[in-house]
């Protein structure tokens, strides 16, 4: 079976351990540990046992009006300036169509979905090295690196940045966009930073830095949704599937100038998001008590993986606002993902798919602390008894 370039292959880790999918403990797909919330779940009950059940025996409405109006309330946007997608990878796809023939400035490392789709667009990528400007894209473009004519010329970001966890301040984006003809900026991740709902309480924002000082904190929000209407060239893109724990769903959004509708919608198929995707999304984003659990959870789980791998003799956490870490390991990070396989039945994400990174990182999704701990006491283990192995095929 071939090795996954995503996280969450469950199949393809039970098959390496020898055990049902069900008995992996998956740490390499960053999602919500803590979900999906039974919201969502009895508001697909519900769906589902209607006299009519019209989410599966209907066509969806094409133009998704009761999800996007629900979006609009949550991010304070005018419903015209919402487009729903199949997951982020869909509306990745067109972001990069609108690329094609352009130059795409794209910060290294990068997910691995970013130039498959700019790639197949026809557009072409130019790389920026974000390991040696510290995270910071400002460092790389300005004041001096940006000529002066942007026609022709695009740029896409990840905020918070995948797989490093860093974000990048809000205030160090908005110099860099009218630079650029065109600007995509994936807040995939942004859910899991305290302030970026309305209903997310103000201590909060306190308990999203680390007590060893590991992470800074921020101001409230980060997202750049309310400076898009005095920005129309950029386009900010969202999912809804990692917060919420719906990958099997599919179910994302992105916020622009509705121009680009007009022309998204002449490339997609139709019912690209499915009844009960949108059912549950809608359930989901009214479930204000899930989202404080959440964020309360959160920076304390964070803390724990972050002192837990500190901890470990020649391991190198780099800090992180996301509901991940990357590590820098002593030895092979594909040995180190066997073994755990093999003998505790861990899935862990390599790194094989950032080319920057290579064979010495791990990219650890946060859980619960029981389920942390456990990964924790399996890596001691490894290391105690370690043993060269060959790499997993």
């Amino acid at each position: 079976m071939q090795r996954p370039r995503h996280g969450g292959h469950r199949a393809w880790a039970a098959a390496i351990a020898g055990c049902p999918a069900e008995a992996i403990v998956d740490f390499s797909a960053s999602l919500n540990p803590l979900g999906p919330p039974q919201s969502v779940v009895q508001a697909l009950v519900r769906a589902l046992a209607a006299p009519d059940p019209v989410a599966i025996s209907c066509y969806p409405d094409p133009d998704y009006r009761e999800l996007r109006a629900c979006l609009a309330q949550r991010w304070s946007v005018d419903p015209e300036w919402i487009f729903v997608g199949n997951g982020a990878a869909e509306l990745l796809t067109w972001a990069a169509r609108e690329a094609q023939g352009l130059e795409v400035w794209l910060p290294r490392p990068a997910f691995g979905d970013y130039e498959r789709a700019l790639r197949a667009a026809g557009a072409v990528i130019k790389p920026l090295d974000w390991l040696s400007c510290s995270g910071s894209p400002t460092a790389a473009l300005l004041p001096e690196g940006i000529p002066g004519n942007k026609r022709g010329r695009v740029l896409w970001l990840n905020n918070p940045h995948n797989p490093t966890g860093q974000l990048i301040p809000r205030e160090a984006i908005l110099p860099l966009l009218p630079h650029f003809e065109q600007v995509v900026v994936d807040e995939a991740f942004m859910d899991f930073l305290p302030g970026d709902a309305p209903q997310d309480p103000i201590d909060l924002c306190a308990a999203a830095a680390c007590p060893s000082g590991s992470v800074a904190p921020l101001p409230r929000s980060q997202t750049l949704i309310p400076y898009l209407e005095a920005h129309p060239n950029t386009l900010v893109i969202r999912s809804l599937t990692k917060f919420f724990t719906l990958p099997g769903l599919r179910i994302g959004f992105a916020v622009g100038h509705p121009e680009r509708w007009r022309r998204w919608r002449q490339w997609r198929d139709p019912w690209s998001v499915n009844g009960l995707a949108a059912v549950a999304a809608a359930a989901a984003l009214a479930d204000a008590d899930f989202r404080q659990r959440t964020l309360m959870w959160l920076p304390r789980a964070r803390e724990h993986l972050l002192r837990g791998l500190q901890a470990l003799p020649g391991w190198d956490p780099w800090p992180s606002q996301a509901n991940f870490v990357l590590v820098r390991c002593p030895l092979s990070a594909t040995q180190l993902q066997e073994q755990l396989l093999r003998q505790y039945r861990i899935l862990v994400r390599d790194c094989l798919s950032f080319p920057e990174l290579g064979d010495r990182y791990l990219r650890i999704g946060l859980r619960t602390l029981p389920e942390q701990e456990r990964l924790l006491s399996a890596c001691w283990e490894i290391l105690e008894n370690l043993s060269p192995i060959a790499p997993i095929d």
